[in-house]
């Protein structure tokens, strides 16, 4: 039976060799706002032995962050885009959205505590395994990547460890909760069914956030909307947006300009996407959207056809796809399992025939048919095997991929667009609707986990 995944983990960790903190730090959309002090204050213990000379610059429930942590993310943080070349933020204000992350990771690990939730060594393992294939690497050479770059393997196995217990316990309080009825698909595919509705090109966009509290009066509005106005009218007097974003936006990902990259209509934020159709490429919207964080400013980058399934759920991508699968476990070590399928790809890049490889070495039931899998839809397969199949055009070979059945190599043969079967239709739709619902959870879910906390910050350390 097909499994809906609102969110996965895989999609955070397999994304680069680099610090899991450092590397998704600034890319959440919580939005949480910062909170003064209030209520009394509780007996602090911190997550681990503090040294003499290192000092508390936030309270965080019974937990602190002291200077030396937050210095040490920071540093993570401008060693990632150093290495992207990406801009660097002024200093004061990336410190203040590192901490504030830093704050929201101790809340949602402190649930986790609290709800008894727990990672074990070997799923650890198995994550740090499959970051080092991802990579093409086997795990030593790829700690001593790591390594090399500054960073404690220590520290980026704790991240590891933290990165899956922050999963467990948003599938728990969030994701697990997530239904979707069968009145809300039939609403959805009544608006979105027919052919022409939606725009098929995904869309990319930056955005500006000007934070607007949950209390807000009608004065806090007023001032919202000014400041907001002098941002547009700042934009289109020729001021660089990203620039514009890292001084102006309250988000988390200002540090990185507020870009969101490409998306689908489907996946944007409520509001967004009807703005966003009305808008040339390039354009500042010359009105923001007010949401639920507060009020967005959005630029329009370009536009590009959609490479996936777009807003018209009528209309869906197959790929047709044949594979070579190496199993792990049963006594083939990871390593050797690794460098057995690397030397198959080398062989196959030098001219070998694919199929003849998939029908002498794949430990797929599909190996007699030279690894032929026929047209595969979206969501038919896993999470990292169908992202790596997107990422190749028609005739190109993957390098491995570790899914939870071994390591794979995938060939694009063909793709094609047809009209989805109606189970098909309702299961896209179902998945979106679920995202969207997941995603809005979410963050509600995290601020309200962070108004029922205690946080204090020290002085010259809290929101400006």
């Amino acid at each position: 039976m097909k499994k809906f995944r609102w969110t996965t983990l895989s999609s955070r960790l397999l994304g680069g060799a680099t610090l899991l903190a450092a590397s998704c730090l600034l890319a959440t959309n919580a939005g949480a706002q910062a909170l003064p002090s209030s209520g009394a204050q509780p007996a602090v213990a911190a997550s681990g032995p503090i040294d003499a000379v290192d000092q508390i610059v936030a309270i965080v429930n019974a937990d602190v962050v002291t200077k030396r942590e937050l210095d040490q993310r920071v540093g993570l943080v401008l060693n990632r885009l150093q290495q992207e070349r990406a801009p660097i933020p002024d200093a004061t204000q990336l410190q203040s959205q590192v901490l504030d992350q830093m704050i929201l990771e101790r809340i949602q690990l402190q649930r986790a505590k609290d709800d008894d939730l727990s990672v074990d060594d070997a799923s650890v393992q198995r994550t740090l395994e499959r970051l080092a294939a991802t990579n093409n690497m086997s795990l030593p050479i790829y700690q001593s990547r790591i390594e090399a770059q500054g960073v404690p393997w220590s520290l980026f196995t704790a991240d590891a460890r933290n990165e899956l217990l922050l999963d467990k316990v948003r599938q728990k309080e969030v994701d697990g909760k997530i239904t979707v009825s069968d009145a809300e698909v039939a609403n959805y595919l009544a608006t979105h069914g027919g052919p022409g509705i939606n725009s098929s090109n995904d869309v990319h966009i930056q955005h500006l956030l000007i934070s607007v509290p949950d209390n807000a009066t009608p004065a806090d509005l007023v001032a919202a909307q000014d400041k907001a106005q002098k941002i547009i009218k700042e934009a289109n007097d020729g001021r660089d947006f990203g620039k514009l974003v890292k001084e102006y936006s309250q988000d988390a990902d200002a540090a990185k300009g507020g870009d969101l990259g490409f998306k689908s209509p489907d996946s944007l934020p409520e509001g967004y996407a009807s703005l966003v159709s009305k808008m040339r490429p390039d354009e500042v919207a010359s009105t923001p959207v007010r949401t639920a964080h507060g009020l967005q400013i959005i630029k329009l980058i370009e536009r590009r056809p959609s490479t996936g399934p777009s807003g018209n759920a009528m209309k869906i991508v197959q790929t047709h796809v044949e594979h070579i699968l190496l199993r792990v476990g049963d006594g083939a070590p990871e390593g050797q399992v690794l460098q057995k399928i690397q030397d198959i790809k080398r062989q196959i890049d030098q001219g070998g025939d694919f199929s003849s490889f998939a029908k002498s070495y794949s430990q797929d039931g599909s190996a007699s048919q030279g690894g032929d899998l026929g047209w595969i839809s979206p969501g038919e397969t896993v999470p990292e095997f169908e992202r790596a199949m997107n990422q190749l055009k028609p005739g190109q070979v993957s390098d491995p991929v570790r899914t939870e059945f071994g390591y794979h190599l995938i060939l694009v043969v063909e793709r094609r667009t047809v009209e989805g079967s109606t189970s098909q239709q309702q299961d896209n739709a179902r998945q979106v609707i679920g995202s969207r619902k997941a995603a809005q959870a979410y963050s509600d879910w995290l601020r309200e986990l962070r108004d029922n906390s205690y946080i204090q910050y020290k002085p010259g350390y809290g929101p400006a």
